[in-house]
């Protein structure tokens, strides 16, 4: 697991490239997927928090919630771009922030509201990813894990594409 800061740090163009995508359109838009009891997947529209060290997510009382108080495991996608089809993906455990300086700082950053029964996550990140659509037919994908990160690597799109080609 890595913050965001470890990840920015340890690839600076990968992580502008998410950031870029995740405020493509003003303020973090984002599909957060969480992880139901019954093990199937639950996904929500989301608007994440980047700060240089770390990335965060408010959630109020919600499914979504217990998800990740239950099981923190998640996976964040960018929302899709107007004028392309470039993608950013980013997944791995959900933390509460219990940290008051922390969360007084997010609080005021974002303009959380008071009285409000909302909890903060940290986004912790086991695996980064951004695709580049080269071409209508060719694309580049670039992930980054904390202990091994492969080269970009151009592939052909279809429906024939490689079982490798997954990152989960």
């Amino acid at each position: 697991m890595a913050t965001w800061g470890d990840f920015a740090t340890a690839d600076a163009a990968l992580a502008a490239a998410i950031r870029t995508l995740l405020h493509q359109y003003g303020p973090g838009l984002a599909y957060l997927a969480t992880i139901r009891p019954d093990g199937g997947p639950r996904l929500h529209p989301v608007s994440p928090v980047l700060t240089s060290t770390g990335l965060y997510c408010f959630v109020l009382p919600s499914p979504k919630r217990q998800d990740l108080d239950r099981d923190g495991r998640y996976a964040l996608h960018s929302y899709p771009a107007e004028d392309n089809d470039d993608e950013a993906y980013l997944a791995g455990r959900a933390l509460p922030v219990t940290d008051p300086s922390t969360l007084t700082h997010l609080t005021l950053l974002t303009r959380a509201a008071q009285g409000v029964d909302w909890k903060a996550y940290e986004l912790t990140i086991d695996v980064a990813m951004h695709v580049h659509h080269d071409t209508p037919t060719t694309s580049t994908t670039t992930v980054w894990k904390p202990h091994a990160r492969p080269a970009p690597r151009p592939r052909e799109n279809g429906p024939c594409t490689k079982a490798v080609d997954s990152v989960q």
